[in-house]
C-alpha cells in the first residue's frame, strides 16, 4: 500500500483527514464544513477550494503547516 502525499491533487479529502488529522483546523479555521461531510470522500482540496473560493496554493501552505508542526 502506497504512502499518501498531502500534495496528490487526487487525494481525497477523507484520506488527508484521515492521515493527517491537524488538517482539519485548517479547514474550520476558514469556516469549511469539509471535516465530517459526507461528500469528503469524493472531494480533493482543489474542489474544496473552489467551493469555498480560496486560493489553492496558500490554502496547501496552511494545511503543510498544520501537519508538520509539533504538538504542544
Amino acid at each position: 500500500m502506497t504512502v499518501p502525499d498531502i500534495n496528490n491533487p487526487d487525494l481525497p479529502l477523507q484520506v488527508l483527514f484521515d492521515r493527517w488529522p491537524a488538517a482539519a483546523k485548517v479547514f474550520l479555521s476558514h469556516g469549511m464544513l469539509c471535516f465530517g461531510c459526507p461528500i469528503a470522500p469524493f472531494h480533493t482540496v482543489i474542489d474544496a477550494c473552489v467551493e469555498y473560493q480560496l486560493n489553492e496554493d496558500s490554502f496547501r501552505a496552511e494545511l503543510g503547516a498544520a501537519v508538520s508542526a509539533k504538538p504542544a
